[in-house]
């Protein structure tokens, strides 16, 4: 696996088809699910909590002057590209059915200085994006792009 790296690139495509993972809100461990994506218990092994929340985990096509690689963008990375939490993006879907699959035509072409490093599990097959900078000086976050779009559509 290579080493850390910093690179200029184009974001290509977001996969959203599983974007987000149910985590404590107290110590952020995350709170398991099921085979079918059904979180098995609201309370916290750990610290008891009661009370969940979401984190972005993003997978990402992107091109750099040399190939297109895969990568796996988290909660601190990815709150840069939507400009909102995991939560806050999950309820704005689920009142605009349609911006999710809008997220690649607002973010399609845009370029970034990403780095990029070696993931903390050795199984794991992509790089990790561990920071994120817009590079066009125009660069609006996703979240404010759909609002945008969702508020000229109701009129």
């Amino acid at each position: 696996m290579q080493a850390d790296q910093t690179v200029l690139c184009t974001l290509l495509a977001v996969d959203l088809n599983d974007y987000c993972y149910r985590v404590c809100s107290r110590c952020e461990r995350v709170i398991p699910s099921d085979n079918n994506g059904v979180t098995s218990s609201s309370v916290c092994k750990f610290c008891k909590s009661k009370v969940p929340k979401l984190l972005y985990r993003i997978l990402m096509s992107i091109a750099t002057d040399t190939s297109v690689k895969t990568v796996i963008c988290f909660d601190r990375a990815a709150t840069v590209l939507f400009g909102c939490s995991a939560d806050e993006f999950f309820h704005f879907t689920k009142l605009n059915p349609s911006t999710a699959s809008m997220v690649n035509q607002v973010l399609d072409g845009e370029v970034f200085r990403m780095t990029l490093t070696r993931p903390h599990n050795r199984n794991a097959q992509h790089m990790r994006v561990a920071s994120v900078v817009p590079l066009r000086s125009g660069f609006q976050p996703a979240i404010v792009t759909l609002t945008q779009l969702c508020s000229t559509t109701s009129h």
